[in-house]
């Protein structure tokens, strides 16, 4: 178990010195893979989802399998095609080497599009380990399924698809004050592309699709949950249903896997109030992101207050010397004395919540200082004529 950690922790370490501000979307694909579960990732093109879970998937070496569906989709592109030669004696089959019911680790990409035949098919699939290929009833190796949507499904025939997907994690746009970030790490990502169609050596796994399946065997040891620990994860789970977040006894259930898996990839025993930061990544809808954000931070801030030697979950999302030197870009804009038009004043005013929410996040005394220097230009924004 130790030496599985270690590695997945390795894999988390390559994974953030390749992609940026992603430290909490990482760690979730990590112990959803540990629990044994799926997680859907949501958000505009080019978000770096597909990036993410390939690359993820190079790390681990498990079986992989890989598909873009469309609803042009067929069956047989997923599952196999017929085996005409069994079927010409009467026995309808299909020949599913190297398809989706023989792989560990699968990634759908634009998985709502798929049509009800395919969606039929997978939600067994997901939820049971189990593919009917003509009369026999197979039990697939599935790791994980990972999948990826520009759009949170808005179909009621998608419903039971969706509910499969116990995360459902939002990759959007880098801020402004990631810009230089983005472009020092996008250029060694395509280099590293380039290097691979040159015939470079490849991504070394760090980890086998056995080590995982050796891993769910050690899993239900760890699902030991204190009394105090249900108790708050009860509290949550009802105010959360109360703020008219729909979250099933099915998925109350399963999240406490991720809880535990969450406990051991730091090495603990037992889950703490820590973990609760799961429950940001439950929606259904892209506005309730903000209702989990509102219930959940402020019991993560009380912990972490009361244990400053824990690390936070999703470290910091921006360098303080990328903020200064956005604050900087921005003081010179304002000050410049340039008649600026009202849409972009409003854009510098969501440059600098976006930067004081970025702040606040740092817990330094040197981001509190920026952060009042911030919050003198907000006011001073605020109290120009523009605003009144």
């Amino acid at each position: 178990m130790q030496q599985t950690m270690a590695r997945f922790r390795q894999v988390a370490s390559i994974m953030n010195s390749s992609f940026l501000n992603k430290t909490e979307v990482i760690r979730l694909m990590i112990i959803s893979a540990i629990a044994g579960e799926h997680l859907v990732l949501i958000g505009p093109p080019g978000t770096a989802k597909s990036a993410l879970i390939r690359n993820f998937s190079q790390l681990l070496g498990a079986v992989y399998f890989e598909y873009l569906l469309t609803r042009f989709t067929e069956p047989n592109e997923l599952f196999g095609p017929v085996d005409i030669r069994v079927f010409r004696e009467g026995t309808y089959q299909r020949r599913v080497e190297g398809m989706l019911p023989t792989a560990e680790i699968v990634f759908l990409d634009e998985v709502f599009k798929s049509n009800s035949a395919i969606l039929n098919a997978l939600l067994t699939l997901l939820n049971e380990r189990r593919f009917a290929n003509g009369s026999q009833l197979l039990r697939v190796p599935l790791l994980s399924l990972y999948g990826a949507s520009n759009e949170v499904p808005a179909d009621d025939a998608l419903e039971a698809i969706y509910d499969r997907f116990l995360l459902r994690v939002y990759s959007d746009n880098l801020d402004s004050y990631h810009f230089h970030g983005l472009i020092e790490k996008g250029i060694a990502q395509e280099v590293a592309k380039l290097h691979a169609q040159a015939g470079a050596a490849q991504t070394q796994p760090l980890l086998s699709g056995q080590a995982l399946r050796e891993l769910h065997g050690a899993l239900p040891g760890y699902l030991n949950f204190s009394p105090e620990f249900i108790s708050k994860y009860k509290a949550l789970t009802f105010q959360i249903r109360n703020e008219g977040v729909s979250i099933s006894d099915r998925r109350v259930i399963k999240l406490l896997k991720l809880f535990a898996a969450s406990a051991i990839f730091d090495g603990r025993t037992s889950p703490d109030e820590s973990d609760f930061f799961i429950l940001k990544h439950i929606w259904n809808n892209l506005d309730q992101r903000d209702i989990l954000k509102d219930i959940i931070d402020p019991v993560l801030d009380r912990f972490y207050q009361a244990n400053p030697q824990v690390a936070r979950k999703s470290g910091p999302g921006a360098r303080l010397e990328d903020l200064i030197q956005e604050v900087r870009l921005i003081e010179e804009v304002l000050s410049s004395g340039e008649q600026l038009s009202d849409i972009q004043l409003f854009s510098q005013l969501k440059n600098l919540n976006d930067i004081k929410t970025a702040l606040a996040q740092l817990h330094s005394p040197a981001a509190a200082e920026i952060q009042q220097r911030v919050d003198r230009m907000l006011q001073a924004l605020f109290d120009s004529s523009k605003f009144i």
